[in-house]
């Protein structure tokens, strides 16, 4: 008799006989969760896919270790740092880089952009040329090719490819005195746009384009860089290379890994990420309520069966598990229907790519399946379910007016 409880609960939950309105009640609170349970998982499984694909986009733009100068944004002493990091076997690649604010112009259509000028060294430290929408990455033949972040290029219309009209670029001049003509004000060229890469938060409104002209638009000598981006052979070595490269390039320069300059970045998504496990979190509780109507239902509906069971012999507790049992076992077809149902659409998702992230774009929702995202949902529903069942299970003595 150990399995009793457990065997007239499996016998109330799946018997054919009994309450219609119960039974619809019974399976609505099963389908309730089932659903709740599909959607945390196939939200989160999303979220995944995005966080990974914002990981990638980061990727390309930001190196395993940056070099800066602590003081001014100019480097000290450039040639001797490379010939420094030539010399570290753990560096794969390196390439110089000036960064900086400038603005764009296109037919009378303007905003300021962040250019980024970049040597040819640039696409083995961070390959932005692989994910590149349309067009091609700079040829590096002439300074005044650039590739431009998508949204950027459709706010300002510029077209794309050899023969294409020119864009302006207007960067402020420094110095002191009157101005008499436009020409004291701005250092000009014109650019042409060989290809369009994806943004995001970070990579909105930026210009990648040859180091040669952003030295053009802010005078500066050549071999000036702002900064150096360093490709390791193992990026899981960063923080130990980083102390070696400290050591061996001074005080002068300030070096910093890929988890460092992208700290508040990832801050930022870990943040969303809690909110929305918690959004879903809190619609599964409340999904609960139908779990603990239908324990209360069928307790009012059976309660002659209890009064019976009690006379039998049966104590409170093994009844009150009969209920709680009950609670578990539709807990257990939604977790597990919601679960498998859950990764059917994800996995569809992946294979076929048929949710689009807009109207204007063929780029499907990214989504990820990890055994996180089943810990995570399954953990966050069952304990609610758990909780409700043993909670809403409770057996009154005297409701069976039993003395």
């Amino acid at each position: 008799m150990k399995n009793t409880a457990f065997y007239i609960a499996t016998r109330y939950l799946l018997a054919k006989k009994g309450s219609t309105a119960v039974t619809f009640i019974t399976w609505l609170a099963a389908l309730a969760m089932m659903v709740a349970v599909t959607a945390m998982f196939i939200i989160i499984s999303v979220f995944s896919g995005l966080e990974d694909l914002n990981q990638d986009l980061i990727a390309n733009l930001h190196a395993d270790i940056t070099v800066k100068s602590k003081q001014g944004k100019t480097l000290p002493d450039i040639d001797k740092a490379n010939k420094i990091l030539k010399t570290v076997p753990e560096i794969a690649h390196f390439s110089k880089v000036i960064e900086e604010k400038v603005y764009i112009n296109f037919r009378e259509n303007g905003d300021i952009a962040n250019l980024r000028g970049v040597d040819s060294a640039y696409v083995f430290v961070n390959p932005i040329d692989k994910i590149i929408f349309y067009g091609a990455y700079p040829s590096f033949k002439y300074s005044n090719e650039v590739l431009i972040e998508n949204k950027l290029d459709n706010r300002l219309g510029i077209p794309v490819g050899e023969g294409s009209e020119f864009a302006e670029l207007m960067m402020p001049k420094p110095g002191k005195g009157m101005i008499s003509k436009e020409e004291d004000i701005f250092e000009k060229r014109e650019i042409v746009v060989s290809g369009v890469f994806p943004g995001n938060d970070q990579l909105d409104n930026t210009i990648i384009s040859p180091i040669e002209l952003t030295r053009e638009l802010l005078d500066l000598p050549k071999g000036a860089a702002y900064q150096i981006v360093i490709k390791l052979n193992n990026p899981e070595n960063a923080d130990l290379v980083k102390e070696k490269l400290q050591k061996l390039l001074g005080k002068n320069f300030d070096l910093k890994t890929k988890t460092e300059e992208n700290a508040a970045f990832w801050k930022m998504i870990n943040t969303e990420k809690l909110f929305i496990y918690l959004i879903f979190a809190l619609v599964i509780f409340i999904t609960t309520f139908n779990l603990a109507g239908a324990v209360i239902i069928l307790q009012l509906d059976k309660k002659e069966q209890s009064k019976s069971l009690i006379s039998l012999g049966m104590n409170l507790r093994t009844l009150r598990n009969i209920y709680f049992y009950t609670g578990i076992l539709i807990v257990l077809f939604g977790i597990i229907s919601g679960l498998i149902l859950g990764s059917a659409v994800s996995y569809m998702q992946i294979e076929t790519g048929f949710f689009k992230a807009g109207q204007n774009t063929d780029l499907p929702f990214p989504v990820r399946i990890r055994l996180m995202n089943y810990l995570i949902v399954g953990l966050t529903s069952a304990v609610f379910g758990i909780a409700v069942s043993w909670i809403f299970s409770k057996i009154n003595k005297s409701n069976f007016a039993i003395h």
